[in-house]
């Protein structure tokens, strides 16, 4: 990995920190982006070789642009951006309100969008890929109750990566399609459900537990990495469009 230049958006915790630092230590020059510069930064150190730390809101465009100069010049160029950002309140559809929803298109589909227009040139001449960290809510399950905008935006997700990968051939767009995972530890522990109302989650867990949209055994987050890892290096050398990582269901380890 040590002729990789990759730029890791969401990146100040969760998942994103996670791949960020691991592939850091594997030896590829990594730029962190996300909107928390002092968790940005604490991250960088424990990436180590030459980590940057740069401030970006996926959800301005003005932000996105001149984090993205920044990395490509602190880099040297860019041959991949994974971008983890996501967001996924937990709220009965009919209480999902215009600005929730829009929240949630604004970081899950259009900083996306952002991120991946403003990367363009760079990953053109470097040959490069874009990996998108996705769910199973968005195109592998029905949508998961009080999960609503959550699971409409990774489902726009999807067919917003396929239209990039129609117009721009060139460049390698892989979806990773994520189930049922351990998530990081300390620092990089996910932050996804620490807002949800407890109350909403009494109501909806039983039917999730019901209808066995969890698996009963996790993922190791570790070989989520290593996918990941194996993604950016292969870069657009090879077609990969859509990985799907989940665990095996429990009867078929026995």
């Amino acid at each position: 990995m040590s002729h990789k230049r990759v730029v890791i958006v969401g990146a100040s915790s969760g998942l994103g920190r996670a791949i960020g630092i691991h592939l850091s230590q594997s030896g590829a020059q990594v730029a962190l982006l996300a909107r928390r510069k002092d968790r940005l930064v604490d991250a960088a150190k424990e990436a180590g070789n030459g980590a940057l730390a740069i401030e970006c809101d996926v959800t301005d465009a003005t932000s996105v642009t001149a984090a993205i100069t920044e990395a490509a010049a602190g880099l040297g160029g860019i041959d991949a951006v994974v971008y983890a950002s996501g967001v996924g309140p937990l709220i009965r559809i009919e209480d999902l309100d215009a600005e929730t929803l829009n929240g949630s298109f604004a970081t899950n589909v259009t900083g996306a969008h952002l991120v991946t227009a403003a990367a363009l040139p760079h990953l053109k001449a470097a040959n490069g890929t874009m990996v998108y960290l996705s769910s199973v809510i968005g195109s592998h399950t029905e949508p998961w109750p009080g999960l609503a905008a959550y699971a409409v935006t990774k489902a726009a997700l999807e067919r917003l990566i396929q239209a990039w990968r129609i117009e721009h051939p060139d460049v390698g767009f892989t979806r990773v399609t994520v189930g049922d995972t351990s998530g990081g530890e300390g620092d990089s522990r996910t932050e996804f459900n620490d807002n949800w109302d407890r109350e909403v989650m009494g109501q909806v867990y039983p039917t999730w537990v019901a209808r066995n949209y969890y698996s009963g055994t996790l993922f190791d987050s570790v070989e989520l990495l290593r996918i990941v890892e194996m993604v950016v290096h292969t870069g657009a050398s090879a077609n990969i469009p859509v990985i799907v990582v989940q665990p095996r269901q429990p009867q078929l380890l026995k």
